[in-house]
């Protein structure tokens, strides 16, 4: 099916399907981006959900133009340009690949996938659409529109860090430490796929990947799961994912990493911590301060060498032209509206698009590799990634602003 073409002038139509946690950051994206950036027209046309009464009211408060309850006719639909997916992982591939056959534009919530043949599937089903329609298929790893790792990007680009020999990433919450916290899908492993792995370790396993632009091709690694049972709807559930990981990875430059997950790290709320260490300099990120970047120059004289911490504010840093005044900082939130001005630009340039489901397939093969590895007891796995279906998780920063 081919694409309504730009030249007829009315703008792109929008569907969201889902409006829970993740519906609600893209929500927000979607009706901020155009206050702030220079993208092609678009309309929020329909919010999908199951509950016609819930979604009704969702699309009320959020700012959606009509409501549906089944996804299959929504992507039916001609008026339909672009399909945005946030819903519990064990959907994402039967409606992205549906989406991708009809000729829409498709986002999809990160990980890309429950599994590493589902990722598998819908990685071939964007390249034939590619081929096909022209539509592009994004994977939603929004942390890579955080100003300060897009310029952390830019500076290994640059080889301000020289080369990467060694890297840490962790990502840490503390939701579930308390062992009477109820069960929601995403403890249960037919829903979600994982837990902290593909929750937070994707986001992770990204940023080692976009940052280095290396690929992983060994895996020793460990899972826990510390309370295996909570309280369902109708009494005790057992818990079927993990709740920490543990895995050391080995890349195919040489390069090592170390990478840590848990939902259950007592006082921490949001922490993604990402260290680069290279023979030339230093980066290190943590989310829970995203307007600045650490970052140590070993060509500084001696006397005076260190880490810097620089305040990504300025309009010269990644996207911040379009917001406030230096040192008027921004937040989580803004991450998802520079998502959705990269897809919307995208669009209308017929461009490539990074994240894509190559590199959302890259991160699922490390995923898959970190729960081979844990099941045999930490034994080392292999994780090779093919060339032709790593995606642009090479191209330092393309889709951002310079």
């Amino acid at each position: 099916m081919s694409l309504i073409p730009r030249s007829s002038g009315r703008p792109l139509r929008v569907a969201l399907i889902g409006y829970a946690f993740m519906g609600r950051a893209h929500s927000n994206a979607w009706r901020q981006v155009g206050a702030y950036f220079d993208v092609p027209a678009f309309e929020r046309a329909v919010l999908v959900g199951r509950d016609a009464a819930g979604v009704q009211a969702a699309a009320a408060e959020l700012g959606w133009a009509e409501t549906a309850t089944d996804w299959r006719e929504v992507i039916a639909r001609p008026d339909i340009d672009v399909v945005d997916i946030c819903t519990p992982g064990h959907l994402h591939a039967e409606v992205a690949i549906a989406a991708l056959a009809a000729g829409k534009h498709v986002l999809v919530e990160k990980p890309l996938a429950n599994t590493l043949d589902e990722a598998e599937r819908m990685a071939a089903a964007a390249v034939e659409a590619r081929e096909t329609s022209g539509a592009i298929a994004m994977v939603g790893f929004n942390y890579r529109r955080v100003p300060a790792l897009a310029l952390a990007r830019q500076l290994v680009a640059a080889g301000r860090v020289g080369q990467i020999r060694q890297m840490r990433a962790s990502y840490l919450q503390d939701w579930l430490v308390d062992a009477d916290a109820p069960m929601t899908w995403r403890l249960r492993k037919e829903t979600a796929g994982s837990g902290a792995l593909g929750d937070l370790a994707s986001h992770a396993v990204d940023q080692l990947l976009a940052l280095s632009g290396a690929s992983v091709v060994g895996v020793s690694a460990q899972t826990a799961t510390f309370t295996p049972e909570r309280r369902g709807e109708n009494g005790l559930e057992r818990v079927t994912v993990d709740d920490a990981a543990w895995a050391t990875l080995t890349f195919d430059t040489g390069a090592r990493a170390s990478l840590e997950v848990s939902r259950t790290a007592t006082g921490r709320k949001n922490a993604l911590q990402i260290e680069i260490y290279g023979d030339r300099g230093a980066i290190r990120f943590d989310l829970e301060r995203l307007d600045e970047l650490q970052f140590l120059d070993l060509s500084d004289e001696i006397t005076t060498q260190g880490f810097r911490t620089i305040l990504v504010t300025e309009p010269e840093h990644p996207y911040l032209d379009a917001w406030w005044p230096q040192g008027h900082i921004l937040g989580w939130e803004h991450s998802f509206v520079h998502e959705v001005r990269d897809l919307l630009t995208a669009i209308e340039n017929a461009d490539a698009i990074t994240p894509d489901f190559g590199d959302g397939l890259a991160v699922q093969r490390v995923l898959d590799a970190i729960e081979r590895s844990a099941a045999q007891g930490g034994a080392i796995v292999v994780s090779n990634v093919p060339d032709e279906v790593v995606g642009a998780a090479g191209r330092q920063g393309a889709n951002a602003p310079a």
